[in-house]
């Protein structure tokens, strides 16, 4: 598995930028002229709407806000997330085992992550019904946001032709208001928050700066899930999007 990592550190990545590089790579792995390919990078702020957003899950026009952030209508599933500064945002775009699995698939990614935070001292959950990495809420916290969980990573994925797209958002230090933008219901959810590593660990840590604990974590995980690259390309065995809450 190679990884790539597009500027990372140095520069913000345009979310459409990203995109092309991310269709270019899936067309390579899937004419098997290029290995199951690991995309790292960090985006300029942008909010993608997944396939399944609602008009009122969403935010009106092209661009909101006075930074006029960009709105940008994705072909995964899932609802409206962000994107942006603080964020290490990663593209695995590999070639599944026959026969492929998307629901291992997704718990693999949000394995890798979890096993992130526990490095970092964190405790992490999955939660039933819903996709992404979240840190339980504690219902005796003094702090009302500490009482409810809050989704560290968001995840949602794209499979076509037996190779995967789109990916996972870890929020290592983005500006969490980003999230609260009227008229979005970020990832779909009412109920819960959104949080980052720097908020639950107090730690001022650049997304960059857990790009190889990702990466590491990623291949561990993804290996076994991978097809051999030696193999043929995969026949074409439709598209699917998996349900989830970014675009990562």
């Amino acid at each position: 598995m190679q990884r790539w990592d597009v500027d990372l550190g140095s520069r913000l990545v345009p979310f459409e930028e990203g995109w092309q590089l991310q269709r270019a790579v899936h067309a390579e792995v899937v004419a098997g002229t290029r290995p199951s390919t690991l995309l790292l990078m960090e985006h300029e702020a942008v909010y993608t709407v997944g396939r399944r957003a609602h008009s009122w899950e969403r935010p009106q026009g092209s661009r909101v806000g006075p930074a006029q952030v960009p709105v940008v209508e994705v072909d995964r599933g899932g609802k409206t997330t962000w994107h942006g500064p603080g964020q290490l945002t990663v593209y695995p775009i590999l070639r599944l085992a026959v026969p492929v699995d998307v629901i291992r698939y997704v718990r693999a990614l949000e394995e890798a992550v979890m096993q992130v935070c526990t490095s970092l001292g964190m405790t992490t959950r999955q939660v039933e019904g819903r996709t992404g990495v979240w840190v339980p809420g504690d219902p005796q916290a003094s702090a009302a946001v500490r009482r409810e969980d809050r989704k560290i990573c968001a995840l949602g994925v794209r499979v076509a032709r037996g190779v995967t797209m789109h990916g996972i958002g870890l929020n290592v230090s983005p500006d969490l208001e980003a999230f609260s933008l009227e008229r979005i219901l970020p990832c779909g959810i009412t109920d819960a928050g959104v949080t980052s590593v720097s908020a639950e660990t107090g730690r001022q840590l650049r997304a960059a700066d857990l790009a190889d604990a990702v990466s590491h974590a990623l291949t561990s995980r993804l290996s076994p899930l991978v097809a051999d690259p030696t193999s043929c390309p995969a026949p074409d065995v439709g598209t699917r999007s998996y349900l989830s809450a970014a675009e990562a």
